[in-house]
């Protein structure tokens, strides 16, 4: 028993000794937050294949974000692009507490709100601001 706890110790990485040594919860924490942002990051992907690239062209930065613009946008999008009007600056859990969808689908729509060319994207820190770039359009 003494030398199997003895090779499992040589085995793990101070690294791994480490994350041993913090709490369940933590290393939870850590492990929640790195899948969210892996979670975001495919869905604004799979938009993209869906679609196909050519719809996802910046637009000049005179492109408003008119009332033409958001009807011909699907659904989902004019959503969380017309809560953005409504709100002016804000994270994607802001918009996610309007709309009453999940943050990381919230997330994923601003972002491609932004590779679109409609709302412009500010860290702050941690947190990611959307917003409509209001100075470009005019």
């Amino acid at each position: 028993m003494c030398t199997h706890v003895k090779q499992e110790e040589e085995i793990l990485s101070d690294s791994d000794k480490e994350l041993l040594g913090k709490k369940p919860l933590q290393i939870l924490e850590k492990i929640k937050e790195n899948l969210e942002r892996l979670n975001e990051k495919m869905e604004i992907m799979i938009e993209l294949q869906k679609h196909g690239r050519k719809e996802f062209e910046p637009l000049s930065p005179e492109a408003p974000l008119d009332v033409m613009t958001l009807l011909s946008m699907p659904d989902h999008l004019r959503k969380t692009a017309m809560t953005i009007c409504r709100l002016g600056r804000a994270t994607a859990d802001d918009v996610a507490k309007q709309t009453r969808r999940a943050r990381a689908v919230e997330s994923a729509y601003l972002n491609q709100l932004v590779v679109m060319g409609y709302l412009k994207k500010e860290r702050r820190g941690r947190k990611a601001y959307f917003y409509i770039d209001r100075e470009g359009q005019g």
